[in-house]
């Protein structure tokens, strides 16, 4: 039996007031379910044993980065922070459903969710082991409140013609959300590593592949919702979100099939998530089809996106100040949080309104 249950939030007046902006009918009483959906590149997070099969040699404590239990409960703790804190100035339950990359296995997954900072959220867990040589894979937290899980895949990615490389997979987890059937998408494209030119090729393979999924899906039922979200190693201008997915900039021309993409905005006002040498890049984005914009009464709809860059994410001082404190540069240990920011949409769903007037006469 599918979990309906939600919370229902009366929405204060100042969330009243964010809601005008996007429909200022006239003065009117609304109830809304209000929704966090995210996604966060934490950068690395490693347990400290040396597995079998995995390159993390340098993330044990004989290893290059010296990495132990004291570093590893502090990584968790920060990841755990931010996550809190997503979403939470708008809804106390913060990310409903918050994709994530560079984990290295479902144990630092289970002990990231056993953080005492989001505990009571009780995230279950969506992961499988990729092929990725680096040993990091991609995963999805979800609140059984909000999302009921149904299904998951890992669409193994491999160029055609390069049957010698390894990278993560794209995990489909498809569920209902409050009711509306929805399909996750998490992606980590392949690295610049080498030079953007060089590797352009491969993230191009990579958006056909993800652009592949999302064609079959839509066919299959063309009223569910869609929602694309990872480290793209990529911009939005360039050619893998522009061309391969095909990810629309202007929501006023998104038509039934096609995706829209709100991060645009941001990277054109010079709003990146991960810094490099002295300029902006934003590679963390969340893609979803026409679906969520179609302000279908009674229905979740698209209403805000954001770069979630919290002044304790930023690095304060030295060469890198004003870049994400991340928890590492090479070897040398930063105790940071992450070299990316999060990013994150709001969608709400509004099932009452009243007319205040009316309800006076």
């Amino acid at each position: 039996m599918l979990n309906r249950s939600f919370i229902t939030l009366t929405l204060s007046f100042s969330i009243f007031l964010w809601l005008l902006a996007f429909n200022p009918a006239a003065a009117q009483e609304r109830k809304a379910t209000v929704a966090c959906i995210s996604f966060y590149n934490i950068e690395n997070l490693f347990d400290t044993i040396d597995s079998q099969g995995v390159r993390d040699t340098e993330y044990t404590p004989q290893g290059s980065k010296q990495w132990d239990s004291v570093k590893y409960w502090d990584k968790i703790s920060k990841v755990g922070r931010v996550i809190s804190d997503i979403g939470t100035d708008i809804t106390p339950d913060g990310s409903a459903i918050i994709g994530l990359s560079e984990i290295e296995n479902i144990l630092v997954l289970q002990d990231l969710v056993a953080d005492p900072q989001i505990k009571e959220r009780d995230y279950k867990i969506v992961h499988y082991d990729s092929p990725d040589r680096r040993g990091v894979d991609v995963a999805l937290l979800y609140q059984e409140k909000y999302f009921t899980y149904l299904s998951s895949k890992p669409f193994l990615f491999v160029p055609e013609g390069r049957d010698d490389f390894y990278s993560r997979d794209v995990l489909l987890v498809s569920g209902i959300f409050h009711g509306e059937p929805m399909h996750i998408l998490v992606n980590h494209w392949p690295s610049r590593g080498g030079g953007e030119r060089a590797t352009r090729p491969l993230r191009n393979a990579a958006a056909q592949l993800t652009r592949q999924i999302v064609d079959s899906l839509m066919q299959a039922d063309p009223t569910a919702h869609i929602v694309m979200m990872g480290d793209f190693n990529d911009d939005p201008t360039n050619e893998s979100m522009k061309n391969h997915l095909r990810a629309v900039w202007n929501q006023k021309k998104v038509k039934p099939g096609d995706l829209y993409n709100p991060f645009y905005d941001f990277f054109r006002k010079g709003i990146g998530t991960i810094a490099w040498r002295d300029s902006w890049n934003l590679f963390d984005m969340i893609v979803f089809n026409q679906t969520l914009i179609s302000g279908d009464k009674g229905k979740y709809t698209f209403r805000k996106a954001g770069v979630f860059n919290e002044r304790y994410l930023l690095q304060t001082e030295g060469r890198f100040a004003g870049y994400p404190h991340r928890s590492h540069v090479g070897d040398t240990y930063l105790g940071g949080y992450s070299d990316h920011f999060p990013v994150y949409i709001y969608l709400v769903r509004e099932f009452e309104i009243s007319d205040k007037k009316n309800k006076n006469n």
